[in-house]
């Protein structure tokens, strides 16, 4: 546990190096980095400095006083709340706006031109890293209304090859074989789809991906559902049945007669999703796969 503690403070020294937070001046404006904080959230629209002080964990005294050297450079004003008479709305006079303006242009310039040094690939890993360190230590859940599914881009096949061999690996025992095969069908999906009836969704929110699911032609009349997966924190919030529904509901738009799909037996969470959308399970067969013995399923829908 020490190691790793030591781990984040490394990570914690660095990134504070990176952020300019041991600049005497926040972005050359004469304020700390905590008092452009506090000027900034009176601009996003906290309305008074008990807001302020539980947002920002900040101690009442300390924040009263920051408040008072605004009001004192003329860049805020105090107007008695109409919703609660013991306080006071807190506003931004023009120049206080003028100059949240200005150092929002300044962060922005500096944030870009740090991303211009990294390639489209690096950005990608960069953001997911990012999404991923805000999720792990904070405590806001998931929201299902935050997650855009979306086609498939550059840089998802490796992705989700990696992620279906690790989640598999960790969940299932499955063997290296799981990931080529994996990759195998997103290679053959990315270089033949018909855009017309096959499509790919990918669920993200912001960087990060939480799952896929695919619609793949058969033929004339049959659609397979193929490469349907969730990340272990998006599960049990029915994401997995909204990507489920927009799957079969292109099917029908298209065209297709049927839907087929295959998984195992194993897989306990998926299957009575498919029976509760109206999936009829098949057959069941004994097969050993991906190092496993395992009872693979052959599941179908009629459109």
């Amino acid at each position: 546990m020490h190691q790793s503690a030591d781990a984040l403070r490394a990570f914690n020294r660095f990134y504070t190096r990176q952020i300019g937070l041991l600049d005497r001046s926040y972005l050359d404006s004469g304020m700390s980095l905590s008092q452009g904080r506090i000027l900034y959230e009176i601009y996003d629209g906290k309305r008074n400095a008990r807001q302020i002080a539980q947002h920002l964990s900040l101690d009442e005294g300390y924040l009263s006083r920051v408040l008072a050297g605004f009001i004192k450079q003329g860049l805020m004003a105090r107007h008695p709340s109409k919703e609660d008479r013991r306080r006071s709305d807190l506003t931004l006079t023009m120049a206080g706006a003028a100059l949240m303006a200005e150092l929002i242009a300044r962060s922005r310039k500096g944030a870009s031109e740090r991303l211009a040094t990294l390639n489209p690939l690096e950005r990608k890993k960069l953001f997911e890293a990012m999404d991923t360190i805000q999720q792990c230590l904070s405590p806001e859940t998931l929201a299902p209304q935050d997650v855009q599914l979306r086609d498939i881009q550059i840089g998802d096949l490796g992705h989700l090859a990696s992620r279906h061999g690790v989640l598999y690996a960790q969940e299932c025992g499955f063997d290296q074989s799981f990931e080529l095969l994996v990759a195998d069908i997103l290679l053959d999906f990315w270089r033949d789809r018909d855009p017309k009836v096959e499509r790919a969704w990918v669920a993200a929110r912001g960087e990060q991906i939480l799952g896929s699911i695919f619609c793949v032609r058969v033929d004339a009349q049959t659609a397979k559902l193929r490469l349907f997966h969730l990340e272990p924190e998006a599960r049990g919030l029915g994401l997995g049945q909204r990507m489920l529904e927009t799957c079969v509901q292109f099917a029908r738009d298209v065209g297709y007669q049927r839907m087929v799909l295959w998984t195992h037996e194993s897989h306990e969470a998926a299957c009575a999703l498919y029976r509760k959308n109206g999936f009829t399970m098949l057959s069941a067969t004994p097969v050993r796969s991906f190092g496993q013995d395992l009872i693979e399923q052959a599941w179908q829908i009629n459109l």
